[in-house]
């Protein structure tokens, strides 16, 4: 299957009031993230390079201590193994999140 449409993908419940919907190949994983207001993704770490972007609203971002808010059009990039969070505020936000290699937890 080469074509999705992510609207009509299942979705997953990673953090109260955040949702992802992912597609994944042999490399990459894509992850179309919403997130409600007020909601907290807390600090993590995973071995996956993490690259993202907002594409609706704004979060704001802490990677390896540094934090930022980040708007629509804004690019992220995290190395493994780095910790992070992200949280909204009041209102909600509409991330890409591109992992290397496939986060085998994000498949369902």
């Amino acid at each position: 299957m080469y074509f999705y449409k992510a609207a009509d993908r299942k979705s997953k419940e990673i953090v109260p009031g955040g949702i992802i919907r992912t597609f994944w190949g042999d490399n990459t994983l894509l992850s179309v993230v919403d997130l409600g207001p007020n909601v907290e993704v807390p600090l993590h770490t995973h071995p996956q390079e993490q690259s993202g972007m907002v594409l609706e609203g704004q979060i704001e971002m802490e990677i390896d201590g540094e934090s930022r808010t980040l708007k629509t059009g804004d690019i992220y990039i995290i190395p493994g193994g780095i910790e992070h969070s992200a949280k909204t505020s009041s209102a909600h936000a509409h991330v890409l999140d591109i992992f290397s290699p496939v986060r085998e937890d994000y498949k369902y």
